[in-house]
């Protein structure tokens, strides 16, 4: 039996402990008209979503599909069988100033790991102020251990956006 709009607004409301004429007040409607979405004999005004919703504690989305938003973790940690080989790999640098300069690095980790395991001075890309304190042979090191995502994300107090990820 497939669930309606209306069954999941009937089963929403009684979960919040909502009787119809609590919601109807709540949304500026009468009760008969709450009656109706709940019998599937009449939707609810696409104007009334956002606030039903959120009296009923879901998104929008979820109040018309039934499905609960999959939101994907800003930081994954891959077991061993799924991740990919460092060469296989770019670490990208996002930089936004307070003063309007956008910054993009992208590197292949095979070339940050080299560099790093010959003892390159790193300071071309960390030098940068909104860097500072970036360590890339520890961000390297949390890739190994299968960190993939937005690994780092700074918003420094002169209003610079700093995002460090890998993909």
């Amino acid at each position: 039996m497939e669930e309606t709009l209306g069954k999941r607004i009937a089963t929403l409301r009684r979960d919040k402990g909502l009787k119809q004429d609590e919601l109807a007040q709540q949304l500026g409607v009468t009760p008969q008209a709450v009656s109706k979405w709940e019998n599937d004999q009449t939707c609810p005004d696409i104007t009334l979503l956002p606030q039903l919703a959120q009296i009923l504690g879901v998104s929008v989305d979820e109040l018309l599909s039934g499905k609960a938003a999959q939101v994907e973790p800003a930081v994954k940690v891959l077991p061993v069988e799924q991740r990919k080989d460092l060469k296989d790999m770019v670490l990208r640098i996002v930089v936004d100033s307070a003063e309007g300069d956008k910054v993009r690095v992208n590197l292949p980790l095979s070339l940050v790991e080299a560099a790093m395991d010959m003892g390159v001075d790193m300071s071309q890309i960390t030098g940068n102020d909104a860097l500072k304190g970036i360590d890339l042979g520890k961000i390297l090191n949390l890739v190994r251990c299968g960190s993939v995502g937005n690994l780092v994300e700074v918003e420094s107090a002169e209003g610079d956006i700093v995002r460090i990820f890998v993909e």
